[in-house]
């Protein structure tokens, strides 16, 4: 073929896709031979458990535009994205899905902003009508609480679909290595030139999602973890309430010993002031002394009642006493 100057890296994240994966290699193949660059069709097959592996390295033996990494296992969507970026020696690089819900048909516009100067395009979807009401409706809700707790604002409904020259993917590359990771917002915070193309998302011509909720609320939360710094902040506030409100505990309960204290030392002068009284009486003077310390409360419930009168009574007598004593 003709030598051509530049060259497009498709990177293609695959999982369990062997139904999908024919006519995204055929759709896709019709579309690369037009553009005016040379190009690569690099898949990552992201641990699958079907036949996606022996289809691509059916398609990287006939055809040498294609080459394929594998994984070991399943380590996510994420990683596959960055695996591909790595091993792609493109001028541009384009991000996409095996099941052609990210259309191939947007590649020459992608070529042409790349000739244009743009170093970051930004894929936004318009429609989305597979993901239904309530998954739009969260997506909405996560950009706007992204955009509202981080300094970096994000491009609403940009997908993981999207394109970087090969300056871009170098600081990918070399700065942006977190094992979790955010990868479509760290290709708008990277800087460069950016622009965004806006796409109707296809329904998928096989498979289902591989996104459950559960992975999508931890997708969420450890993006906002990513970006914003709010979280740790409510962290250090919440730990420095907790450790005001133990310094405030312990000083009540330290107050409440010294209470304590005061009542046992009168208690001692009372010995020393009234060595004539009975033993007796120093037993009942300590008894009730000690319950009016702890548990005033209970005289005042009790008042009315025939236990209560006699503590009131003798109540009396220890005063009178306590005031002869002196």
């Amino acid at each position: 073929g003709s030598i051509m100057e530049k060259k497009l890296s498709v990177v293609v994240s695959v999982y369990n896709e062997e139904q999908a994966l024919p006519m995204f290699y055929e759709t896709t193949k019709l579309i690369l031979e037009i553009l005016p660059w040379d190009y690569e069709l690099l898949f990552v097959n992201d641990g699958s458990r079907d036949d996606s592996l022996s289809i691509l390295r059916e398609y990287a033996a006939r055809d040498e535009k294609v080459k394929f990494v594998s994984f070991s296992r399943n380590f996510g969507h994420e990683a596959a994205m960055i695996a591909g970026i790595d091993y792609a020696d493109g001028d541009g690089i384009v991000c996409m899905d095996a099941d052609l819900q990210h259309p191939p048909e947007c590649l020459p516009e992608i070529v042409r902003k790349f000739e244009e100067g743009c170093g970051v395009i930004s894929m936004v979807r318009t429609k989305n009508k597979s993901a239904g009401l309530i998954k739009n409706i969260t997506s909405a809700g996560f950009y706007r609480v992204i955009n509202a707790l981080s300094d970096v604002k994000f491009e609403p409904n940009a997908s993981d679909f999207f394109a970087i020259s090969k300056e871009a993917a170098e600081v990918l590359r070399k700065n942006y290595r977190e094992k979790v990771r955010f990868l479509r917002g760290y290709v708008q915070s990277i800087g460069f030139q950016k622009t965004t193309i806006t796409y109707e998302a296809h329904d998928r011509v096989a498979g289902e999602s591989k996104y459950s909720i559960k992975k999508l609320l931890a997708f969420s939360l450890n993006t906002i973890m990513c970006f914003s710094n709010l979280p740790l902040k409510l962290g250090i506030y919440a730990g420095a309430f907790a450790g005001l409100l133990g310094v405030a505990v312990m000083i009540y309960t330290l107050s409440g010993c010294a209470q304590r204290l005061r009542y046992h030392r009168d208690l001692k002068l009372l010995y020393v002031c009234d060595p004539v009284s009975d033993r007796g009486h120093y037993r009942r003077v300590y008894r009730d002394s000690v319950q009016r310390a702890e548990g005033p409360a209970n005289l005042y419930r009790a008042r009315n009642t025939e236990c209560g009168e006699k503590i009131c009574v003798r109540e009396k007598k220890i005063r009178r006493s306590y005031s002869g004593g002196f």
